[in-house]
């Protein structure tokens, strides 16, 4: 077995990037504080090929410096649109036919391994404030509540790591469907 160089990867080029076809996932960043979070999340983004990111309320909007630190180049590649209010973001990916996910701890929350996303569906998927978690009135907007089993003492995972969990759920479902049909 030998490492890979960088040079043997097959990265796109941003203008590649932009004209690869996406998977049909919106991640939504409800008020997220950590601007060193929002450049992993958008890192992450990339590499799943999502649609866009919606950042809403106090969650920081490139460019910035510490945004820039984790992102690595991503804020160029992946999509983003800034909303003040993280209900009118829900409201226009709903009318625009994605089904409404809040990843949180919630009554009748399913859990991730027992939510198998749809070829045909779109997705936004909802991630909340560090310490509050996504809002209740968005909470209140989705068709469903996802959460991811712990079993430690915490019950919460950084927001950077549970979108990563989350996405890469959705993208081993929907690749594995569209690269066998």
């Amino acid at each position: 077995m030998r490492k890979l160089k960088n040079s043997e990867l097959n990265r796109k080029t941003i203008q590649e990037f932009r004209e690869t076809p996406k998977y049909p996932i919106v991640v939504v960043l409800d008020n997220i504080r950590s601007l060193n979070n929002v450049g992993a999340v958008f890192r992450t983004s990339d590499a799943f090929l999502v649609e866009k990111i919606c950042l809403c309320g106090i969650t920081a909007r490139p460019p910035h410096r510490e945004i820039h630190k984790t992102a690595l180049g991503a804020t160029d590649s992946v999509k983003w649109e800034y909303y003040e209010s993280t209900v009118d973001a829900v409201d226009k990916l709903s009318a625009h036919g994605y089904k409404i996910i809040a990843v949180e701890q919630a009554e009748k929350s399913i859990l991730l391994p027992d939510f198998v996303p749809r070829n045909g569906e779109k997705y936004a998927l909802l991630f909340g404030h560090e310490v509050k978690g996504v809002q209740q009135a968005v909470v209140d907007k989705s068709d469903y509540c996802i959460e991811i089993p712990q079993h430690g003492t915490k019950h919460s995972f950084n927001i950077s790591v549970g979108v990563g969990i989350v996405l890469y759920h959705f993208y081993y479902h929907l690749h594995k469907v569209l690269h066998t049909s």
